[in-house]
């Protein structure tokens, strides 16, 4: 089956949004078998989601990005065409939002049964628990750099097709090559070590999307969308992004 990159990071990104954000509700909103389970289940939950969606599309050469900060980092380091950088991003952004709506309508329900409108907010962004927008952006900036500079290093190296196969005949890896599951668990990791501050978003895509889709859908008892703070979650993983890439040219035997 032939589908195109635009399609292949759409369908990944969704995939990634519903289990990811799928995990928050279950653990946030009222009267769900997960209620009340905990940090370690929803960033665990989060890196599986991420596995899923990278291993889903891995074998239709986008790349995976699943993530607009990655796209950008990729596009810096002369990995992706920039002319792809905007279909990608507008793909993933699509992707997110169709996420977002698949896990409103799964748990309508319970979205009803919960009162506390800040939940059910959460249940689509990230937000600071100490709101200091300084730090909360620095959070993100750092965040997203110590998913993307290890990213990088993962995907370097040269792997020869024949053993003593010249220059010309090793093949790059991308994250498809190497496989989806040192993602998702570096996307753990993060969540675990770095995640109680703003959330990790560490991902403009998963934040803006449902959080878009937050502010248009008709959910019953819901808050604001918290506009104030979305450029945090927008514009910290992007810095982290081209300071990852950056570091990562500078280290680079090429450069």
């Amino acid at each position: 089956m032939h589908i195109s990159k635009f399609v292949a990071e759409l369908i990944g990104t969704a995939i990634l949004i519903v289990l990811g954000d799928g995990v928050v509700a279950n653990v946030l909103l009222s009267k769900t078998k997960g209620n009340g389970a905990g940090w370690i289940v929803i960033t665990f939950g989060w890196g599986m989601a991420v596995f899923v969606g990278v291993f889903c599309i891995q074998n239709y050469n986008s790349g995976a990005h699943l993530n607009p900060a990655v796209t950008l980092a990729m596009a810096v380091g002369h990995k992706l065409e920039w002319n792809m950088v905007l279909p990608y991003m507008g793909a993933q952004m699509l992707g997110a939002m169709l996420g977002a709506m698949v896990v409103y309508v799964f748990y309508s329900d319970h979205f009803r049964a919960t009162e506390d409108k800040d939940l059910k907010l959460a249940v689509f962004c990230t937000g600071p628990n100490i709101r200091n927008p300084g730090l909360n952006f620095l959070c993100e900036v750092i965040g997203t750099f110590l998913l993307i500079f290890p990213i990088f290093l993962m995907v370097d190296p040269s792997v020869a097709m024949d053993v003593g196969a010249p220059a010309p005949h090793n093949m790059k890896m991308g994250l498809g090559a190497l496989g989806a599951l040192p993602v998702g668990l570096l996307v753990f990791a993060i969540g675990m070590s770095l995640g109680g501050t703003t959330g990790y978003a560490i991902n403009p895509a998963r934040d803006l999307g449902p959080r878009i889709m937050h502010a248009i859908m008709p959910i019953p008892g819901k808050r604001d969308s918290d506009w104030g703070y979305a450029w945090v979650p927008v514009i910290g993983p992007l810095v982290g992004g081209l300071l990852a890439a950056a570091a990562a040219k500078a280290i680079s035997p090429m450069s």
